[in-house]
């Protein structure tokens, strides 16, 4: 097996950033009131700006997400590459734009670059390094000579106010006392928000400039012990089963928005840092003879600032805690990217020169959909 060196990294973010109080007038109102959960949730996530790929002015999308990646996918630079000698393409996200053709070769159709294996990776947050991890396979493996892994999203596609317009004026009776869409719903709509990373992998590091050596990708699902948390294109059943989109007729999937993310907020509150961090980490420690130590710069993915705290918990439980000092984030400037969020936050700690050789940086992404994680070691090397 070959070593794996992540030689560039880029990061696309749409449009201008949107603060706090510019967010409903780009999503778009529900109803005739703003919502009262926005402020609630704006408090404890820690956010200040996002990106959306919308236009303020009109509410129009101004990118597809397969646009996104194709930027970023474009933004790499490294020598002896270009993008027209990709390998293998392999794009992760959460909602693609459509559910045939895959995410992936709709990024390829937008490069234009010449044939090459590619593969889309499905899921939430994992999704993107999922996507990685099967580069990283292919190239360690001598099956390309590089590969280009990407993750993105396009969030504000489901969640701008008017797809939910249909389900309100079904619902005027049962929601007259609360104007806005259920919570599970709208607390979704601060939370998240559009960015596409991408990243090129080789099996030589650069000659002149840095690169990050994987050293590895471990990756669990705990589905076979939870139920479903965060979902699209489904119902929740009383018994916390899915039903999908396809039991429903037409007329219901606008009624109920059934094509809108959700989540469990109890459900997740409850269960993410012992499924995410604590489990799986106790399973790398032992595995992989890792310490804490080691590491000298903690990347983690958390949706808000509320988790920042829990997470920091969760390693202490385990015996891995890390200092603040070495953590790396930039959530409250970038928002919550899904899929996207670890390619923008080593895009930003990659370039700030702050990175020296033989330095060890752990990467952190938990998935709440039914309760999935990853963690990814690597080794800062080169000149």
């Amino acid at each position: 097996m070959s070593t794996v060196y992540i030689n560039a990294i880029a990061a696309y973010l749409p449009n201008a950033p949107v603060s706090n109080d510019n967010m409903e007038a780009v999503l778009g109102q529900i109803g005739e009131k703003p919502s009262r959960a926005r402020r609630t949730v704006l408090r404890s996530n820690g956010i200040k700006t996002r990106y959306y790929a919308v236009n303020p002015e009109t509410g129009e999308t101004t990118h597809t997400n397969a646009q996104l990646t194709a930027i970023a996918v474009n933004m790499l630079s490294a020598d002896n590459f270009s993008v027209n000698d990709i390998d293998c393409l392999s794009c992760g996200t959460t909602l693609p734009d459509q559910m045939m053709p895959n995410h992936a070769v709709m990024t390829h159709g937008e490069l234009g670059n010449p044939a090459c294996e590619v593969v889309a990776t499905a899921g939430v947050c994992v999704a993107g390094i999922t996507a990685m991890k099967y580069a990283y396979l292919g190239v360690a493996a001598g099956e390309f000579s590089n590969a280009v892994a990407t993750g993105s999203e396009t969030a504000s596609a489901v969640m701008r106010g008017k797809h939910f317009e249909p389900e309100l004026s079904c619902q005027v009776d049962a929601l007259e006392a609360r104007p806005e869409i259920a919570f599970e719903k709208d607390f979704l709509r601060w939370m998240l928000s559009d960015g596409a990373g991408a990243v090129l992998l080789q099996s030589k590091p650069n000659a002149e400039t840095l690169s990050l050596q994987i050293n590895w990708i471990f990756e669990r699902s705990y589905a076979h012990e939870m139920k479903t948390c965060m979902y699209n294109g489904a119902a929740k059943k009383k018994d916390g089963s899915l039903e999908g989109w396809k039991e429903f007729e037409p007329d219901e999937w606008l009624a109920n928005s059934i094509f809108s993310v959700k989540q469990d907020v109890k459900l997740l509150n409850e269960y993410i840092i012992h499924y995410t961090v604590e489990r799986p980490l106790e399973e790398i420690i032992q595995k992989k003879d890792l310490t804490p130590g080691d590491i000298d710069y903690f990347v983690p993915h958390y949706s808000s600032d509320f988790f920042r705290e829990k997470v920091a918990e969760g390693l202490k439980k385990v015996g891995f805690e890390i200092p603040y000092e070495r953590w790396f984030t930039n959530l409250s400037s970038k928002g919550n990217t899904g899929s996207a969020a670890i390619y923008i936050m080593l895009e930003e700690l990659f370039n700030s020169e702050k990175l020296k050789p033989g330095q060890k940086i752990l990467c952190y992404i938990p998935e709440s959909g039914r309760f999935s994680s990853a963690f990814m070691l690597l080794t800062v090397c080169g000149k």
